[in-house]
């Protein structure tokens, strides 16, 4: 069982949402935490929080785009806490359109982010966790790469299932060297993450997961992460109910694609709360 405290943790897009309130309950576990995010003055802010409750804190501003920013937040954050014992890819970007409307300049910005950031940081600290045979890496995904169903934002999810696919590998490789590996994926949860959200068409019809999940708080995600880590989970997801989507699909791609269509086709969205 992994245990946080004293452990030393990059928490990277942690300025404000899920991963500010991820990196407070890791603080509460005992774990000291650079808080890495674009926003700095979020980041500062999410830092002095975590510098209340008695850990070791410090900010500093990156951005996941760029390998010299990430190797600088590594970096600094080595030498303000010691070795990283944890990297938590959470900085990520949403958008609204449909599939016509998006140009292949908007599908390369949400890999460059949402994937492709999660790759930079990983390059840089896998070497570290190998050469001292432990380790643990965290790259939140998100329902939407589980399964299919966000056909208004389709190069978000296709970023995200990409996220879902390298973290499953590399556990397979990395595990049994000493690195854990966990993807997070949210399901519905209460953020602001949407403010400011880009729509790339004018009309375009929001599609959630299923109605069945019911929106929860960050907190709740952050307590749900924490302890599907210290249980050394793989796959850690918001809803555990997701899991029956999951195996639907398993079971027959096409049939669940058809009901989706035949749900969609009826004004069933699948967001909570709205069938």
């Amino acid at each position: 069982m992994f245990d946080f405290k004293n452990k030393k943790a990059l928490i990277l897009g942690a300025g404000q949402n899920i991963g500010r309130e991820v990196a407070i309950e890791l603080a509460k576990r005992g774990c000291h935490i650079a808080v890495g995010d674009i926003n700095e003055v979020g980041a500062k802010k999410t830092s002095e929080e975590l510098l209340a409750l008695g850990v070791k804190s410090l900010s500093v501003g990156c951005d996941v785009t760029s390998e010299s920013s990430l190797q600088n937040a590594i970096d600094s954050a080595e030498a303000a806490l010691g070795e990283i014992d944890i990297l938590i890819n959470n900085a990520g970007i949403l958008h609204s359109g449909n599939p016509e409307d998006f140009p292949v300049a908007e599908w390369e910005r949400m890999f460059n982010v949402n994937f492709f950031g999660a790759v930079r940081a990983n390059a840089i600290i896998m070497p570290k966790f190998l050469e001292r045979g432990r380790g643990y890496i965290v790259n939140t995904a998100s329902f939407a790469g589980l399964y299919p169903y966000a056909t208004n934002r389709i190069p978000y999810a296709a970023s995200k299932a990409a996220l879902v696919s390298m973290s499953e590998n590399l556990a397979i490789s990395l595990n049994p060297r000493g690195i854990k590996v966990s993807c997070l994926c949210p399901g519905p949860t209460m953020t602001t993450s949407t403010v400011g959200l880009k729509p790339w068409s004018e009309n375009v019809t929001m599609r959630g997961p299923g109605s069945q999940y019911p929106v929860i708080e960050q907190w709740q995600l952050a307590k749900i992460l924490a302890d599907g880590m210290e249980q050394e989970k793989i796959l850690i997801l918001s809803h555990p109910e997701g899991m029956e989507d999951i195996q639907a699909r398993a079971a027959s791609p096409d049939e669940y694609i058809q009901n989706k269509i035949a749900r969609f086709a009826v004004g069933k969205s699948g967001l909570p709360g709205r069938d």
